[in-house]
């Protein structure tokens, strides 16, 4: 009888220490999620005016400056980022649109510099590939084996080979003169592999083209009006970032149908903050990132910042 009753013991204590162990481990968990920044601090150089963002499933972030070209490199969990690629490096005098490939190497659009760059994790640079001169690389995505880069300045898009060996010969893909109703500022650009979505500032819509055909289209948005900067693309889920006038900047989310020719709005965000310019998102699990680039009051007042978008994940 002690010896089976000194056994109940030690098991009941066994028990209780896994489940405070589990519960401490459920405990740590939600303080990490809690101790999230709703902020970072990006840069406080002057000039350094933001632009683009990547944030990868581990929570590593990335955010480009149009000003200077610099990009900025920080967890999740941290509320300042620190230096990536110094301003200038490589030629790389300005930078927008970035974003992280299967391979772990940092794709940036350079802006006005006219090209393409590819880093490794360290910040090698691996290729960069040129387009033409007074090229505006704005934003890009990758579909496959390619990456595929709005021009802002010739408002058309280019295409660039990408496999583990580096980039291809960036080339025009699809050209102004094939595109209906004709483009002013092509932006923000998205896929699900089978076709873009892309936004165009100039006539307030999004562009549906396909990559097979290369057929183009207006997405259908009965309810309102959807396109923008930054967009980001989960599933049937679009959201963009949206100039909604008058200084007021919001996420637009809409829901997409089957075969993404059509969209319905279904909210909008909090605005945000007077003379942020919001410009791209990203996605930080359960929660939603936006640049805060100042371009309306440009080059804007340090820091420069990048917060959660209000009210809407």
């Amino acid at each position: 009888m002690k010896r089976l009753a000194l056994l109940s013991i030690l098991i009941l204590c066994a028990t209780t220490t896994t489940a405070t162990a589990t519960t401490a481990t459920i405990m740590t968990a939600n303080a990490s999620e809690v101790r999230r920044p709703t902020e970072y601090v990006v840069s406080t150089t002057p000039g350094d005016t933001l632009e683009g963002i990547a944030v990868t499933r581990g929570g590593m972030m990335y955010v480009t400056s149009v000003g200077t070209g610099a990009v900025y490199r920080g967890s999740t969990h941290s509320s300042r980022l620190g230096l990536f690629l110094p301003a200038g490096s490589d030629g790389r005098t300005s930078a927008t649109g970035v974003h992280v490939d299967r391979w772990g190497r940092v794709l940036i659009a350079g802006a006005s510099t006219s090209k393409l760059f590819l880093y490794d994790a360290r910040g090698r640079l691996l290729d960069v590939q040129q387009a033409t001169e007074g090229s505006f690389l704005n934003d890009f995505t990758i579909a496959g084996d390619a990456v595929y880069v709005t021009d802002s300045t010739h408002n058309q898009i280019w295409r660039a080979p990408l496999s583990r060996y580096g980039l291809g010969k960036l080339e025009p893909w699809i050209t102004r003169d094939q595109i209906q109703p004709t483009p002013y500022y092509l932006n923000g650009i998205v896929t699900d592999g089978k076709v873009l979505l892309v936004g165009e500032q100039g006539q307030n819509v999004t562009y549906r083209i396909d990559l097979q055909t290369k057929q183009v289209s207006v997405l259908d948005v009965p309810n309102g009006v959807l396109s923008g900067d930054g967009y980001l693309l989960e599933g049937r889920r679009l959201y963009a970032v949206y100039n909604a006038g008058g200084g007021k900047y919001v996420t637009r989310l809409a829901i997409l149908n089957r075969d993404l020719t059509a969209a319905t709005l279904l909210a909008d965000s909090s605005p945000g903050a007077a003379g942020a310019t919001p410009t791209t998102i990203a996605r930080d699990r359960d929660r939603l990132l936006w640049v805060n680039s100042q371009l309306d009051v440009a080059p804007g007042t340090p820091p420069y910042t990048v917060t959660v978008v209000p009210g809407l994940h």
